[in-house]
C-alpha cells in the first residue's frame, strides 16, 4: 500500500470528495446478464487458479485495485504500459513497487473471459479487476459481497479507516519503515508510538544495511488471513506505517479502531460498504470509456 502521513491522508480524502464522478449512469450487479452471464464465475475460477500458483496473488491484486481507484478512478488505467510518447500511470514512482502478480491476475482473468465467444470484448478490464479484488478478499477468509458492474458518492473518514484494514494482507519493503526505526525525528531515533517488542522484531528483520528489495509482512500475526487483527495490532502499537498507527493515536479514529478490533463482523460489513463506494470513484461509463482488448494497452 502507499505510505501516507496524517496530512496526506486527510488531503487524499478531500481530493476524493472533489474528484468524484457524478455520472448519472448506474452501476448494477447484473450489468452483464445479457452478454456474459457467467462472467463472475469465470473470473473467480481464474483467480482461484492464480492463487494456487502463488499466494502473492491476493495482496498484489488488492493493492493494485487501491492504486487504480485512488488515482483517476476505477478504470484499470494503472495497468496500461508506457509508450515512447506517454509515461503511463503504471510507471509513476508510487506504482513501481506493485507486484506483477496483481497485473497477471487481471490479464489471466481477462483471457479466460474473452475465451468465451459471447463474452469476448464485452467485459471491461476495470470490472474484471473489481471482481478479482472481491474474490481475493473472500478467498483469503474475508467476506463475500456483490460488486457493482458496468463501470460513480464519496469516501468518508470511516471509509478510509476501513480501507486501511486491507493492510491485514500483504507485505512492504523494509525501506518504507526505516524512518520509524532509525531516524524518526530530532528527539527520537525510533517512533515512540511503536511497541518496543515490535521495534526489536522489525530491526531484526530490517537492519539498516539490508537489501532494499527485502520485504516484511504488514500484519505480523496473521499476514495470510483477511481479518480484524490489523486493528488489534494498532491497539498494541504494532501498526507498520505511521499512517496505520495514527488511526489509533488520533482520538477521532480511535473509537472506530477499538470497535472493529473487538468485532470482526462489523469490520467486514464496513469494509464491504467502503469497497463498493471505492469502486464508484471516478468511474467511466457508456461512451465515456471503452472496453480494452488488452488490459495493458490503450486499444
Amino acid at each position: 500500500m502507499v505510505v501516507m502521513n496524517k496530512t496526506n491522508l486527510l488531503l487524499l480524502t478531500l481530493s476524493l470528495f472533489l474528484a468524484i464522478n457524478l455520472s448519472s449512469a448506474q452501476l448494477r450487479g447484473d450489468f452483464y446478464a445479457g452478454t456474459c452471464p457467467n462472467v463472475e464465475q469465470i473470473v473467480r475460477n481464474a483467480v482461484q487458479k492464480k492463487i494456487q500458483q502463488t499466494f502473492t496473488t491476493i495482496p498484489a491484486t488488492l493493492r493494485l485495485y487501491f492504486h487504480d481507484c485512488f488515482v483517476n478512478g476505477c478504470d484499470a488505467s494503472v495497468m496500461i504500459a508506457s509508450t515512447n510518447t506517454n509515461k503511463a500511470e503504471k510507471d509513476h514512482e508510487d506504482n513501481l513497487s506493485l507486484a506483477g502478480d496483481g497485473f497477471d491476475t487481471v490479464i489471466k482473468a481477462k483471457e479466460a473471459v474473452d475465451a468465451v465467444p459471447n463474452c469476448r470484448n464485452k467485459v471491461s478490464c476495470a470490472d474484471i479487476l473489481t471482481m478479482a479484488t472481491r474474490d481475493v478478499v473472500n478467498l483469503a477468509g474475508g467476506p463475500q459481497y456483490a460488486v457493482e458492474l458496468g463501470r460513480r458518492d464519496g469516501l468518508s473518514p470511516n471509509d478510509m479507516i476501513a480501507l486501511s484494514g486491507a493492510h491485514t494482507l500483504g507485505f512492504a519493503h523494509c525501506t518504507k519503515v526505516f524512518n520509524r526505526l532509525y531516524n524518526f525525528n530530532k528527539t527520537n531515533n525510533v517512533d515512540p508510538t511503536i511497541n518496543k517488542d515490535y521495534v526489536t522484531e522489525l530491526k531484526a528483520s530490517c537492519p539498516q544495511n539490508i537489501d532494499p528489495r527485502v520485504a516484511i509482512n504488514m500484519d505480523p500475526n496473521t499476514p495470510r488471513q483477511f481479518d480484524n487483527v490489523y486493528y488489534k495490532n494498532l491497539q498494541q502499537g504494532k501498526g507498520l506505517f505511521t499512517s496505520d498507527q495514527v488511526l489509533f493515536t488520533d482520538s477521532r479514529s480511535k473509537p472506530t479502531v477499538d470497535l472493529w478490533a473487538n468485532n470482526g463482523q462489523l469490520f467486514n460489513q464496513a469494509f464491504i460498504s467502503s469497497m463498493i463506494k471505492l469502486g464508484r470513484v471516478g468511474v467511466k461509463t457508456g461512451s465515456n470509456g471503452n472496453i480494452r482488448r488488452d488490459c495493458g494497452a490503450f486499444n
